[in-house]
């Protein structure tokens, strides 16, 4: 080797030590993330978050709520992100399992998230626990495990299944003799019936029966049967009583609510061959188990959900308060089909990311945002406002509702809709919303 190569091959060597010396120094120091490496959150001027929910499960799935979070990353991103920080959304699949929900939180707390927002899962124990021991907020879940109203870190924007199933109470109250309520058999489904009986009790009727199925099962016909039976104008509702003003008032009708997510169509199919003698019972579910695609998909005007009861937390999804909503959708979603912005899971965590964004402008340009300043701004904050879609929302002491068994629940507003020619609309001649929060703290607690 000359004297000339050598001294190159020396000053490469030196070269590369120094710039691996000065890399170490960076990571020590906090520089922020290395180029291709996985940065935790994406560098300080990155937030990075998640959004889980059951994608390929054989129960029911919700892939609008991730869709709907990577069409607001992109959204924010395009316009320079939230207080000028890059919003990183990460996605996971929690496959509608213990295990599936716990990896979820899991990576969340690897990848340094600093809050899960508008998510879906039935099993609060398994993802809170990860969460809380790391500080990270979970922001508006979809509210079907009881663990998101009790967890101190978590920050609902709805009431959740509680106030949907009490509403349904209600609606059905006003216009049924006897109810009969189809429902999981599972421990989140345990508490429906209390949930539904408090709205019933709240207009003078007695208990619904409660028929009990199988998560995941295929055929619904027995509950059908049973619901059919169980509804009938004369038969003694199994397990339930008649209202003192049976057949008096208007109220001579049976009513059917079903509430099995994805299951709910299975369950009508069958009910609806069930009634051979043409009896019609007036049917019910709430928004989740029934929504805008599933009428649509089943046949419009001739859907068997047309004249359907149905109860949600938001406006009809026609009204003006969703047209930004609708606009990211139509701009960003980048034709996933998933994300249908007449679903509740979508709007939901919509919701949830606006609540997050508001909150992100509340930090100072050189504050610290991690978990737990996100949640300590969480806990202290006025009420944020969601254009409309729910009222103010805010997590302080003071602004928890006395529910049993539901300590976080702030929102306690549904709206009463109905399948009129094909489209869920807002039920003629009733109340447009009513706040079910006395309703549930009269309600009693599951064991």
């Amino acid at each position: 080797m000359t004297t000339r190569r050598c001294a190159a091959a020396l000053s490469r060597t030196f070269l590369a030590r120094t710039t691996a010396m000065a890399m170490g120094a960076c990571l020590v120091a906090g520089c922020g993330a290395l180029p291709g490496g996985s940065g935790g959150s994406g560098g300080a001027d990155t937030l990075t978050v998640m959004t889980f929910a059951p994608v390929n499960s054989k129960a029911t799935n919700m892939p609008g709520m991730p869709g709907m979070a990577k069409a607001y990353e992109r959204w924010v991103n395009s316009k320079g992100g939230i207080n000028g920080r890059k919003l990183r959304v990460l996605t996971c699949d929690e496959r509608n399992t213990p295990t599936g929900a716990a990896d979820c939180a899991r990576k969340a707390v690897a990848e340094k998230a600093v809050a899960v927002i508008g998510s879906y899962s039935q099993h609060g124990r398994a993802f809170l626990a990860p969460l809380e021991a790391e500080g990270i907020p979970f922001i508006g879940g979809y509210g079907v495990s009881a663990e998101e109203f009790q967890s101190p870190l978590s920050y609902p924007v709805n009431g959740g299944q509680p106030v949907l199933v009490a509403g349904a109470g209600h609606q059905l109250g006003r216009a049924c003799a006897k109810v009969a309520l189809v429902r999981p058999d599972t421990l989140a489904g345990d508490s429906l019936p209390l949930q539904l009986n408090a709205g019933l009790k709240a207009n003078q009727m007695g208990p619904a029966s409660d028929i009990r199925a199988a998560e995941d099962s295929a055929d619904l016909s027995a509950q059908a049967n049973e619901a059919l039976a169980a509804s009938s104008a004369g038969a003694p509702a199994k397990g339930g009583a008649t209202s003192a003003k049976d057949g008096k008032d208007g109220k001579d009708r049976g009513c059917v609510a079903a509430v099995l997510g994805a299951r709910t169509e299975t369950f009508f199919d069958a009910f609806r061959r069930a009634d051979s003698q043409n009896r019609k019972p007036q049917i019910s579910s709430v928004l989740g188990s029934v929504s805008q695609a599933l009428v649509d998909r089943t046949g419009g005007k001739e859907s068997p959900f047309e004249g359907a009861y149905v109860t949600s937390w938001y406006p009809v999804s026609a009204d003006p308060l969703w047209t930004q909503m609708r606009n990211v959708i139509s701009d960003h979603a980048f034709g996933d089909n998933a994300v249908d912005p007449d679903d509740s899971g979508a709007q939901t965590t919509w919701i949830a990311y606006t609540v997050f964004s508001e909150m992100v402008k509340r930090f100072k340009e050189d504050e610290d945002l991690t978990g737990r300043t996100l949640t300590r701004k969480l806990n202290q904050s006025d009420p944020v406002k969601t254009g409309g879609l729910t009222p103010d929302l805010s997590w302080r002491y003071q602004d928890m509702r006395a529910v049993s068994g539901f300590p976080r629940m702030v929102n306690g507003r549904v709206t009463f809709q109905v399948v009129q020619q094909g489209r869920l609309v807002a039920q003629p001649g009733g109340e447009q919303s009513m706040d079910m929060t006395k309703t549930l703290e009269q309600a009693p607690r599951s064991s």
